[in-house]
């Protein structure tokens, strides 16, 4: 277990930017002793995350705890980008022998600076998003393992595909299934300590490296739960999100949103789908390759601040589906599971 150091300059605790900070401290299994944000610098993680750990916030990483063996880039930006003014912190926590763990698409290890830092103090760079060299094409037999397989799709980006994923597997595990997480993004690799980032895999390849993701768990445990990326109707994205479906072929689907989400997030003039089309627009993508089915929805309702208006949107979220749906932070994942478990 690392003790952990979060980066997250003037983006912290904001769920969309942050993302990979909060999924680090909700799910990781790592001891998180400081965020490095210089505009919460001298308050303490609760005091804006109040599900946080116990630790300070901090303006720059030679204020962090002597003690600390790994810093963590903890924003998910547009492009995967390094941003110069996390630079300093960054050769800081080399200079201390650090483990400096990011999910960019600019790899530290191609940084001259950094590399000669990481060479001279014994320090460790893990690019996360780099993927393996060797990825075959797919081959269409993921669907041939005994484990039933779980991809969560979305409606959008960032509307809780990873956190369905991973509090799903947490409640199969508790109902005596053996479940495992099956990560595809920065943050899911992380947190799980494997995985594939498959939107920075080449195309022809993102397929097979989900399939080979699913071959490589499916005799090991009776569930998986596959960590989805993007959606189907996204004007940037939708080819990794086909491709993770294709690739994983699963047995059921469960459809992600974020309550009073409208437009697809960062390109406002695309407005989304109606509800009930992402059901049919995903079971007849996934036809071809292998029949699956919308088994279930997951609706993000953190914005909604009253309770009972939250269980209201999630009921009007299950009708528009025609499928049971839940929140699973707010309100557990029981309906979800009850239907993935009766799914034929």
């Amino acid at each position: 277990m690392k003790r952990l150091a979060l980066l997250a300059h003037d983006k912290f605790p904001d769920h969309d930017q942050a993302k990979t900070a909060l999924g680090l401290i909700r799910y990781g299994d790592h001891d998180v002793r400081a965020v490095i944000d210089r505009s919460n610098a001298g308050r303490r993680v609760p005091d804006v995350l109040p599900e946080g750990p116990d630790a300070p916030i901090v303006a720059r990483m030679d204020e962090v705890d002597a003690k600390v063996d790994a810093l963590a880039i903890g924003v998910a930006n547009v492009g995967g980008r390094l941003d110069e003014d996390w630079r300093p912190d960054i050769c800081e926590a080399l200079r201390r022998g650090c483990t400096v763990m990011a999910g960019l698409h600019d790899f530290l290890q191609d940084d001259e600076e950094f590399a000669a830092l990481a060479a001279a103090h014994d320090a460790t760079l893990w690019d996360v998003r780099k993927p393996p060299d060797d990825l075959p094409v797919s081959r269409g037999i993921a669907g041939d393992i005994d484990a039933t397989v779980v991809l969560t799709v979305g409606t959008d980006c960032a509307v809780g595909k990873k956190t369905a994923a991973l509090e799903l597997t947490e409640a199969a595990r508790a109902r005596g299934h053996d479940a495992a997480f099956v990560p595809t993004g920065q943050t899911g690799i992380m947190i799980a300590g494997w995985g594939t980032p498959v939107d920075a895999v080449p195309s022809d390849f993102t397929a097979g490296a989900v399939e080979q993701m699913i071959l490589e768990k499916g005799d090991e445990h009776d569930w998986l739960f596959v960590e989805g990326q993007g959606t189907i109707v996204h004007p940037g994205y939708s080819g990794v999100a086909c491709g993770i479906l294709h690739g994983a072929m699963p047995d059921a689907l469960v459809l992600c949103h974020t309550a009073g989400r409208t437009h697809i997030h960062g390109f406002d003039s695309f407005t989304l789908p109606p509800l009930r089309d992402y059901v049919h627009l995903h079971e007849d993508l996934a036809r071809p390759v292998k029949s699956t089915r919308v088994a279930a929805g997951a609706l993000n309702t953190q914005a909604v601040e009253d309770k009972s208006a939250a269980r209201t949107a999630i009921e009007q979220y299950a009708a528009a589906l025609d499928r049971p749906a839940a929140d699973p932070v707010r309100f557990g994942t029981e309906p979800i599971l009850d239907a993935l478990t009766s799914t034929p």
